[in-house]
């Protein structure tokens, strides 16, 4: 099974045999690659009916679920990780649910488009909104409401007492370290919530 590039470093950050809760988890595919190279359980939230059916097929835990609507389901600190991939710019309650991902988990990550790559500024400054393969949606027509940059993420990190431990900036699945922040199309962060 061939993972997105952000999701091939989530793995690599959860620690193997612990209990992951996948917010967002789209068709499953890093639930299921958790599960069998990581001996990884836990369970995905997923709101689109196809997504839930793959992920049924796939036989992953799921919950059809609206995470604008809070975790109430599962206790407090039920999981070793929580992860929003790709997510967090279409959710409406960005601050609630990291701190839904600090009540349940004991560590959380979260990848985001960056929304700082110069190619977006440079579409902004040509008078239109960006449209590229991270933002792939005209902007009448786009679930992506809260678009950010890795430094406003970060000092949201710290308003909300979430301790940054790693932090990956990537384009084309690689590591970019010059210029990060106007060169990187995807942020990666894992971080402690405790």
């Amino acid at each position: 099974m061939s993972l997105r590039a952000d999701l091939r470093l989530i793995a690599e950050w959860i620690t193997p045999r612990t209990q992951v809760l996948d917010l967002g988890c789209g068709d499953g595919s890093l639930l299921a690659h958790l599960r069998d190279a990581r001996q990884c359980a836990g369970y995905g939230v997923e709101i689109a009916d196809a997504y839930v059916l793959e992920c049924v097929k796939r036989g992953v835990n799921v919950v059809q679920a609206n995470l604008d609507a809070g975790l109430r389901l599962f206790p407090d600190d039920k999981f070793d990780t929580v992860v929003l991939s790709q997510t967090l710019q279409a959710v409406h309650q960005v601050e609630a649910v990291l701190r839904e991902m600090a009540r349940v988990g004991r560590q959380g990550i979260v990848s985001f488009p960056n929304f700082g790559h110069w190619r977006h500024a440079l579409s902004l400054l040509g008078g239109r909104m960006p449209v590229t393969k991270q933002i792939p949606y005209q902007w009448y027509d786009t679930p992506n409401i809260h678009l950010c940059t890795p430094k406003d993420f970060e000092i949201l990190a710290a308003k909300l007492g979430l301790t940054i431990t790693h932090r990956a900036l990537l384009a084309d699945g690689e590591a970019v370290g010059v210029l990060p922040s106007l060169r990187a199309t995807l942020a990666v962060y894992r971080f402690e919530t405790r």
